[in-house]
């Protein structure tokens, strides 16, 4: 990999508005491979642990939260001292990212963020139905300002591993899937033709399927919630509805699903939360797993982008949903917590890479029900390949975090592009930057079906007519 290759140039303030796992490992791609100036950037975050790291390059510190009533005032004066173009990169929890997306745009800043997040209170918020609460919600109101003020200075809305990378590993994927069942097929340039060439490929759906075994030496602690993300951010997306995009092959819907009556109608939700669903995937590793239907703005939006018609009944449309595995000792952290009426516990704590002895964060998408039955095609990377190609992350961080730099790239390229989606940018363009980090990227096939690996010892209402049925994904 050239280290030193400069993709872009900021010319302006740069605002990195928290600092967790994800905020200090973009802070080394940055360096390598952005031009900006050190002391025109400031890191907002309401904890000072990793202080330090900015403190020896010269980087201001802000120890604020950013909240409903001071993010004007506090962001405004940051994104636009000085001459040339700012830059607010959004990896905080608990900050509306439709709110500073809107002040940025205003001011004439490029932005960028991992998801749509609400100010603080929104993911637990009793009074709030499960509608109000999903990820549906949220991305209808980041498509309704897209609507209300489209082009205009470039917004790129949920760009991390998942939402993000995994949008334009369905694009690869498709073009690969598509050659290798006989089409002749050039890129497409247009939504409508990335959607038509679904369809034609005959792709019934796609599980952003992932496995995390990074494990550490000593065992998890009662009453600690370990990850090797954010367990902020889990905890919240993991009690918010199942969501998933609902396909036009989909002939069963579960007794708990809803649909939306607004809105893009490309996405059910379930009443019941997403880290407390099973569904049944598919990994290169594992093989056949149990994963968790985590709600994800990506699994509404990929639906949603490959949509051929439109609302609820479409001429064709992809089931989409998430189907994690996540490390072994976050899966005892939910069993714990589901097990306390979901009561998070007190000690929360991300797995830095000192910490992990092995493992890898396999994360792709399974394109499913085309003649070639099922391609996986993603980033197998371990914690000792993410440990030789950049400091203070893992392999789960990594991921994420140069995504983000690939989504920085591309709107430093394209500064006046509005408010956009994964699914709407270059993905060659966006894989060009971050593959480098990614370790071994692969395309896998499987003759695997729900149908298959079943024990057999009780009956089962199956749909044999169609394998990769939701009534056969889903753990009932």
């Amino acid at each position: 990999m050239n280290s030193s290759l400069v993709h872009g140039t900021i010319s302006g303030p740069v605002v990195l508005i928290g600092f967790g796992s994800i905020g200090r490992g973009i802070l080394p791609l940055l360096e390598r491979h952005i031009e900006f100036d050190k002391s025109r950037m400031t890191v907002i975050d309401p904890v000072d642990t990793d202080r330090s790291l900015l403190d020896e390059r010269g980087i201001a510190f802000l120890k604020e939260a950013v909240t409903r009533e001071n993010y004007r005032t506090l962001l405004s004066g940051l994104l636009t001292e000085g001459d040339g173009q700012g830059f607010c990169i959004n990896l905080s929890v608990d900050t509306s990212s439709l709110d500073i997306m809107k002040l940025c745009r205003d001011l004439g800043v490029l932005y960028i963020d991992t998801v749509t997040e609400p100010w603080a209170g929104f993911y637990f918020d009793k009074s709030a139905g499960p509608e109000a609460r999903s990820n549906y919600a949220l991305r209808e109101t980041v498509l309704a300002e897209k609507r209300a003020n489209p082009g205009g200075t470039t917004a790129v809305s949920c760009c991390g591993a998942n939402p993000g990378m995994v949008s334009w590993f369905v694009k690869e994927a498709l073009l690969t899937v598509a050659r290798d069942t006989g089409l002749t097929v050039e890129t497409p340039t247009t939504r409508d033709g990335w959607a038509s060439l679904m369809q034609t490929v005959g792709v019934k759906g796609i599980h952003i399927a992932e496995r995390d075994t990074q494990r550490t030496r000593a065992p998890k602690p009662l009453d600690t919630f370990w990850n090797t993300w954010s367990v902020e951010g889990f905890i919240s997306e993991g009690l918010q509805p199942a969501e998933l995009g609902w396909g036009s092959h989909e002939t069963w819907m579960p007794e708990i699903g809803r649909r939306h009556e607004k809105g893009c109608q490309a996405a059910i939700y379930l009443m019941r939360p997403g880290a407390d669903t099973r569904v049944r995937t598919w990994c290169p590793t594992p093989g056949p797993q149990f994963g968790f239907l985590v709600t994800h703005n990506e699994a509404i939006s990929i639906s949603d982008y490959y949509t051929v018609g439109q609302g609820a009944d479409p001429a064709y449309r992809p089931t989409c949903h998430y189907a994690y595995h996540p490390s072994n000792d976050a899966v005892l952290s939910l069993h714990e917590m589901f097990g306390k009426a979901g009561k998070a516990q007190p000690v929360q704590h991300v797995l830095d890479e000192h910490e992990i002895v092995d493992g890898r964060d396999e994360l792709g998408v399974l394109l499913f029900g085309h003649s070639r039955n099922a391609f996986w095609y993603g980033s197998r990377l371990t914690i000792e390949e993410a440990r030789a190609l950049a400091p203070y992350q893992n392999a789960t961080g990594l991921q994420v975090s140069s995504a983000v730099l690939a989504g920085i790239v591309w709107a430093l390229e394209n500064p006046n592009a509005g408010i956009v989606e994964a699914d709407e940018m270059d993905h060659a363009r966006c894989l060009e930057v971050q593959k480098p980090y990614l370790g071994s990227v692969e395309g896998i096939y499987t003759d695997w079906t729900p149908l298959a690996d079943r024990p057999g010892f009780f009956p089962e209402d199956l749909d044999l007519d169609e394998p990769w049925s939701f009534r056969n994904i889903l753990v009932r």
